[in-house]
């Protein structure tokens, strides 16, 4: 039985996950890039030659990133593609609305890290780690703008965040014109007035002030790969713990949650 937002981490399969790097010949400024994803995490990052792992290599990118779960190779992404998503993008510009919602990517081999528990710092502690958990966030975004329908819950800690952050207010603003049912949560701490036309849900406790979640479930009879949800805790100031699922049953656990508890 889940008594808490935090029981939720006890439920998640944290699989033993890792990831191969191919071709070492990439720069040395790239491959400290990838190192960066993953350290301090539980998931290691390795890098093998190209030639050592004909297995593991795409058929036209030898510069590939392979997700290894028990020696099977679960997904691959080339270099590029995690330099153009996650690695060279600065987080304002998704506070800023440069990047548009439909053009946000989540790597294979990123999504395959579902249920691996992150702990990640915020800036300026890191420059990069919290990117992560931003990009996730987009995403499950994104699956609900695509859906067209369905329930999206997610948490601001403080209202005047979603107010502040021009891009993310209007990712809000755009899905309220859509038929999705958005719910958003925090400390009140601007004018009603100031947010979306979506429902807004306040108040001071622990879920409200230090939790950070994006939960969807779609409309009944829609294909299971469109359950998305992103949980995160602040362990300590600016450090947060969090994981992102795609498993329809747990989604719908913590979409249950916070209807009626929240």
């Amino acid at each position: 039985m889940v008594d808490s937002i935090r029981d939720f981490f006890a439920e998640i399969e944290n699989p033993d996950r890792n990831l191969v790097v191919l071709d070492q010949s990439s720069p040395e400024p790239v491959r400290n890039m990838l190192n960066s994803l993953v350290e301090d995490q539980l998931v290691s990052l390795t890098q093998l030659d190209a030639e050592d792992t004909d297995s593991i290599r795409g058929e036209a990118d030898t510069r590939v990133v392979a997700l290894v779960e028990n020696g099977n190779v679960l997904a691959r992404s080339s270099v590029n593609e995690l330099l153009e998503s996650v690695l060279l993008i600065n987080s304002d510009l998704y506070k800023t609305g440069a990047i548009d919602l439909g053009d946000v990517v989540l790597p294979d081999v990123l999504k395959g890290l579902d249920e691996v528990p992150f702990r990640v710092r915020g800036y300026p502690e890191s420059h990069n780690e919290k990117l992560l958990l931003i990009v996730i966030s987009r995403v499950i975004e994104r699956i609900a703008s695509e859906t067209g329908g369905g329930t999206l819950r997610a948490s601001f800690q403080r209202l005047s965040r979603l107010y502040d952050e021009k891009g993310t207010y209007e990712v809000y603003d755009t899905l309220s014109k859509q038929d999705v049912d958005i719910h958003i949560y925090g400390v009140c701490d601007i004018e009603p007035s100031k947010t979306p036309p979506v429902t807004v849900h306040t108040g001071d406790t622990y879920v409200y002030k230090n939790s950070w979640f994006v939960v969807f479930t779609p409309p009944a009879g829609s294909a299971t790969s469109d359950y998305a949800a992103l949980v995160a805790l602040e362990a300590e100031p600016n450090v947060w713990n969090g994981f992102w699922t795609f498993r329809p049953e747990l989604v719908t656990q913590i979409e249950t949650y916070l209807t009626e508890n929240v």
